[in-house]
This record gives structure tokens, C-alpha cells and sequence, in this order.
């Protein structure tokens, strides 16, 4: 019978925790001839958790304590690294606990991992909740990126990976400071399912736009020496249109600069040694029978 492991990193938001693992309990039940157990990864939280019970269709629920918050792309490549090493599974499933991944496309992810075994899953989003200014900052983002570096990411955390491609992730420094953005590099095929963005559960996202610049910068990041390349070939095609009376194209010149400067001290929060340390910021665990 096929392992499906579940991977949930959550601050403070237990009250969208217990709904996420009720709505996952009732989708995984219509699932047949499959194992579902769930590692959520409480990330120095400063709210205590409520007591939390672990739903029936699921085979064990375990709750890993940290002791230092480091931020939720760290959390995520802790558990990606921890699971790894601890864990027996065929797949493991990372989605965020506040409801934004919704827990009614489990179905499809694990209908598609089962379909092709060997190939991963990514939720490619093709519609999102946000507000307008928001929406049009990420296709802002989105656009920055394929032409920075050719590649469209268009999928974050919540995916479907193998065993082999867990394995693979789990020792890339990369995935320290982006899932996504390490997906895309390393994973070289993975299968997808179109994705919508959900609401959040409960209260306000969390995503503020300066988390956003440093998200979207970090995905980026992992392609740095594609940034620098192409800026490099943009700079000298724009060289050929400069002229003396003209400010536009040393201004372009200037940004560009900046830009891949910036990519260069976002590429610093990639960090290999902090990732195979990482377990060291684990507190305790507490696995949860009933």
C-alpha cells in the first residue's frame, strides 16, 4: 500500500491547523488503498497549541517542536530534510496550514503522483484570491522572472514529491531560502494539476508585500548566474542604442546593476550548512494517538 506523507508548518495559526486537518481527514476518506500520515511543524510558535487530536483516516499525526522561529521557507526545508531521513513514504505532500492550499485538490495531486509514481506533482496556480494589487505585483513577479532566468514558476509549496526527488532537495542549499525555486532547478520532470488559491481559514494573510519582494527575489536567487548572464547581454545590446542626449538607457544600465546586486545578497540567505544543521533548532516531538 502506497505512503503518503503530509507536511504542515504552522506559527500561531492552530485554529486553521484544526480545520485543515479535519477538511485533509474528510478528502483523504474517498482515497482508497492509500496510507496518509502527517508531520506538522510548529515553528516557535508564541500562541500554545490547543489540543489537537488526530483525525481517523489518518495513520499517525506527529507535531515536531522548534525552538527558534527562522521563517517559513526554513521550516519547510527542515521538515523536507527531517522527513527524509525519519520517515518511510513513497510521496510526501507539502502544503501551508492556514487553508490557502486547499485540501480538496489532495485528490488529484495523489491521483496524478499514483498515475506516474516516479514523477512528482506540482499545484500549478491558475487562479488566485488576492486583491487586484496584489495579483498584479505576483504576474509582475512572474514576468521578472522568465526573463531573468527562462524558467516560469508558476506552482509554491503545495506539490506531491517522490521519495527520490525528497532525497534529492534535501541536501540542496538552495531549498534553505526556496522550495519552489529549488523544485524548478533540481527536479528536472514533475507532473502537474491546475491549482486555485484559497482563502485563508482564519484572519489576514500573512504575505505582506516586503515578504513578497523577498520571496519573489529568492526564487530568483536560484538562478543567479542566469540573471547575471542575461543582464550582461542586456547591458551590451543596450549599449548599442545609447547616445549623448539620452538618459534611458544608462538608467536601465544603473537598475540593472542594482538588480542583480540585490540578487546577490538575496542568494546569501541560501546556506547549506544551516540546512544540514537545521535539526539542531528541533525542541521535541510529540506524536499524537487519539
Amino acid at each position: 500500500m502506497k505512503k503518503f506523507t503530509i507536511l504542515i508548518p504552522v506559527y500561531n495559526d492552530w485554529e486553521s491547523l484544526i480545520k485543515l486537518l479535519n477538511k485533509i481527514n474528510s478528502e483523504i476518506e474517498k482515497i482508497k488503498n492509500v496510507e496518509f500520515d502527517c508531520v506538522v511543524i510548529n515553528d516557535a510558535s508564541t500562541i500554545s497549541a490547543p489540543k489537537i487530536n488526530k483525525p481517523m483516516n489518518f495513520t499517525s499525526l506527529k507535531i515536531i517542536n522548534m525552538k527558534e522561529n527562522r521563517g517559513h521557507a526554513r521550516c519547510n526545508a527542515f521538515g523536507v530534510r527531517h522527513i527524509s531521513k525519519e520517515k518511510k513514504f513513497n510521496h510526501l505532500i507539502l502544503m501551508d496550514g492556514d487553508g490557502e492550499d486547499r485540501p480538496e485538490e489532495i485528490k488529484l495531486l495523489v491521483e496524478k503522483a499514483i498515475e506516474e509514481e516516479n514523477i512528482s506533482v506540482v499545484a500549478k496556480r491558475i487562479k488566485r484570491s488576492e486583491g487586484l494589487i496584489f495579483q498584479l505585483l505576483y504576474q509582475t513577479h512572474k514576468l521578472i522572472t522568465i526573463i531573468f532566468t527562462g524558467k516560469n514558476v508558476n506552482f509554491g509549496n503545495y506539490s506531491c514529491l517522490t521519495r527520490k526527488d525528497v532525497e534529492i532537495l534535501a541536501d540542496k542549499k538552495s531549498l534553505w531560502s526556496s522550495f519552489s525555486g529549488s523544485v524548478k532547478k533540481h527536479i528536472l520532470k514533475f507532473n502537474s494539476i491546475n491549482s486555485t488559491r484559497g482563502l485563508r481559514y482564519f484572519g489576514p494573510s500573512k504575505m505582506s508585500l516586503f515578504r513578497l519582494g523577498i520571496h519573489s527575489f529568492s526564487i530568483i536567487a536560484v538562478f543567479k548566474r542566469d540573471v547575471f548572464l542575461r543582464s550582461v547581454i542586456i547591458t551590451i545590446v543596450a549599449s548599442y542604442f545609447d547616445s549623448q542626449t539620452s538618459i534611458l538607457v544608462p538608467a536601465i544600465q544603473f537598475l540593472l546593476v542594482l538588480f542583480c546586486l540585490l540578487i546577490y545578497l538575496v542568494s546569501l540567505r541560501e546556506n547549506k550548512t544551516s540546512l544540514i544543521n537545521s535539526d539542531q533548532n528541533q525542541k521535541n516531538s510529540e506524536s499524537i494517538n487519539a
